[in-house]
């Protein structure tokens, strides 16, 4: 059934794909619409994370956040389809990376690299910063449930010269790499919700006192990787730009949880700036300390 529905499918993922980008921000208006008002997509979910996050003083400011974020959240997944057929130069034309000396001055000391990032804004086009690096660019991503759609997704990375390693291998994989002399950089989407442990890390965040992902940090320190920040930003529809800022070049040298907060706080702050462009159809808050 799996691979029925993905056969079923193609047509439509490649119809979307080789939509000029005028048209595939028509088909988003009417998707978010559709989302919003009609199937309320995760509505609730949306609302409360917005109402944690302090939207709730004014119901028609957050109304205005939560269409925008619809309208975002829908850009986003047709912009995931489109890069199956766009090439290197539409892709840094769309996406623009600042500060790659520092991908260049890691290179030359060959060093890999952890980059930290959020679920805001592009997130998606993130791993052709490969482009702009000398390094390979690696994503840590839990696979799909069906084998055929985790394929094309993959497929899609390839374009970018980009690979995606199951959540479930990461550490097994970098440490190979690392033994290998292998240079490459690995993104962390790093403000998902961890699994609760006797020595989970909570701390603010967005209002919330919630559990924070310390993963990135944990293995930058045991094995002396710099960490770097990738702060995406929505220019306009179809085109971000990415700033890249130091976390940490010496890690082992940090105190516990320093990088981790210091993602933590320019995340927020970037978020706060812009709320609509942050991934709350996300259960964020779902261990939160009362």
């Amino acid at each position: 059934m799996k691979k029925i529905g993905f056969i079923l499918s193609l047509p439509l993922i490649y119809g979307i794909a080789l939509m000029p980008f005028r048209m595939l921000y028509m088909v988003s208006d009417g998707l978010s619409f559709f989302l919003y008002h009609i199937l309320r997509y995760r509505r609730q979910l949306v609302e409360k994370n917005l109402t944690i996050a302090g939207y709730s003083k004014d119901i028609k400011h957050r109304k205005v956040i939560e269409k925008a974020f619809y309208k975002h959240f829908c850009d986003l997944y047709l912009e995931t389809f489109k890069s199956l057929t766009m090439s290197k130069k539409q892709i840094q034309k769309r996406f623009v990376v600042h500060e790659t000396e520092l991908l260049t001055s890691l290179a030359a000391k060959n060093k890999s690299i952890f980059i930290m990032c959020g679920h805001y804004a592009s997130y998606e086009w993130l791993l052709s910063l490969g482009y702009y690096s000398d390094h390979t660019a690696y994503g840590i991503y839990t696979p799909l449930s069906n084998p055929h759609f985790d394929k094309l997704i993959r497929r899609a990375r390839r374009r970018y010269g980009a690979y995606l390693i199951p959540r479930r291998d990461t550490i097994l994989t970098i440490k190979k790499h690392l033994s290998q002399n292998h240079l490459a950089f690995y993104g962390f989407a790093s403000d998902q919700s961890p699994r609760l442990k006797s020595k989970t890390y909570f701390r603010k965040f967005l209002g919330a006192e919630v559990p924070v992902f310390t993963g990135a940090e944990r293995l930058a320190k045991e094995n002396d990787v710099p960490v770097l920040m990738a702060k995406v930003r929505k220019v306009k529809r179809g085109y971000y730009e990415t700033d890249l800022i130091v976390l940490s070049t010496d890690p082992t040298k940090e105190k516990e949880n320093a990088i981790t907060d210091a993602f933590t706080i320019e995340l927020e702050k970037q978020i706060r700036e812009n709320p609509s462009h942050y991934l709350w159809s996300h259960n964020r808050f779902k261990f939160m300390k009362s």
